[in-house]
């Protein structure tokens, strides 16, 4: 009697061949790979970022390309996941909106190496609505502004003719930073001449011509171009920009007509931190009011007649439930910054300013657009 030695033999199957990827398949999985590697590092790790406005001049200049680090201060995680990948809030070249905002999750921060420090220079999410297009953006989408903080939570700020100071010590000014000068010339400055002193329209404005047929120019200058300036034989005189400090300036935070401060003469003000405690009057709210109605994450705050009712309650004292910076441009006189809007909520802070990349000057020509010089500084 035979046996059948063959039961051992694998009853599947015949093994198949795998059918190649055609070269539309491959370039749709290395198109949907790279996208995904980009999101997650411009997510996790570091953005590029460009500066479209002179307010940080000389420190950093429009043109500039740089990374902004995510690590540093820890990403924040996601608020608005429905959205196209590698947008912010319009889809390349349109006004249509990259996102839809039908899911909100509650945001967090990952674990980072260093918290914000003053005298960094920050990517936050600018709060007020009417610097977002009138938009209620979600805090993740809002529009980017680039400046220096000033001042950390807890700290009180001052500035008094010109110079900050910070709970009581005057703060080391930046080595580039730039004030409004008004400029008399015996004529009007030509092209040529301003381009050789390296003055480009972002810095200066021409305000007229005088009786004497002296022309005035309003100028942003560092205090080496403001020596420059003087020693150059068709200017009369350099004098500072009155204008900046003399007198109340009603568009500086918070916007009230009680606010004697300006641009020069600001403070004192005592930056919200998580867990200060506040008693709640006609003072207290004239400065932290909005802060609290609008950011410190409360559903139902109301702000009338000298009260703050939340949920409904009227409340005697508030306690703050994250914290604040203040931020400044370098070029002072010519930045819309803390001392407009008030302060930046840590839940809008973005990440810092790490290295420039790559820098074009738009007012060149084709050869000269490139500034080299500046390629890979790092941003201070």
């Amino acid at each position: 009697m035979s046996m059948n030695w063959k039961f051992w033999k694998s009853t599947s199957a015949p093994e198949t061949t795998p059918k190649k990827k055609t070269v539309v398949r491959e370039w749709i999985d290395a198109v949907t790979f790279a996208v995904i590697a980009a999101t997650l590092i411009r997510w996790l790790i570091m953005e590029a970022y460009t500066i479209p406005t002179p307010s940080m001049e000389n420190s950093m200049l429009v043109g500039d390309f740089l990374f902004v680090s995510k690590f540093h201060y820890g990403t924040r995680t996601p608020k608005t996941p429905l959205q196209i990948p590698l947008t912010h809030q319009k889809i390349w070249f349109t006004e249509i909106p990259s996102y839809v905002d039908w899911i909100q999750l509650p945001q967090y921060r990952l674990p980072g190496f260093s918290s914000v420090h003053r005298g960094d220079v920050v990517v936050f999410n600018v709060p007020p609505k009417e610097l977002n297009d009138n938009i209620d953006y979600p805090v993740d989408l809002k529009t980017n502004y680039i400046k220096r903080c000033i001042g950390t939570p807890g700290d009180v700020i001052t500035i008094k003719d010109r110079q900050v100071s910070v709970n009581g010590q005057e703060m080391e000014n930046p080595p580039k930073m730039q004030y409004s000068y008004l400029i008399y010339a015996k004529d009007e400055i030509n092209p040529r001449n301003l381009e050789k002193l390296e003055l480009d329209p972002d810095d200066y404005n021409l305000l007229g011509r005088l009786e004497d047929n002296q022309v005035v120019y309003q100028m942003f200058l560092t205090k080496d171009k403001v020596d420059e300036l003087k020693a150059v034989p068709y200017i009369s005189a350099v004098t500072e920009d009155h204008r900046t400090h003399e007198g109340p300036d009603f568009r500086i935070f918070p916007k009230s007509k009680a606010n004697k401060w300006n641009g020069d003469n600001f403070g004192p003000l005592t930056i919200p931190k998580e867990g200060m405690t506040i008693a709640v009057n006609d003072s207290t709210l004239a400065l932290y009011g909005e802060t609290i109605r609008l950011y410190d994450h409360n559903d139902d705050a109301v702000v009338k007649d000298g009260k703050l009712m939340i949920d409904g309650q009227e409340v005697k004292e508030y306690t703050f439930k994250q914290d604040y910076y203040f931020m400044m441009g370098d070029n002072r006189h010519n930045s819309l910054d803390s001392r407009y809007w008030g302060f930046v909520p840590e839940d809008h802070i973005v990440g810092k300013g790490f290295f420039i990349w790559l820098s074009i000057d738009k007012y060149k020509s084709f050869l000269g657009k490139i500034r080299w010089s500046r390629f890979f500084n790092l941003v201070r």
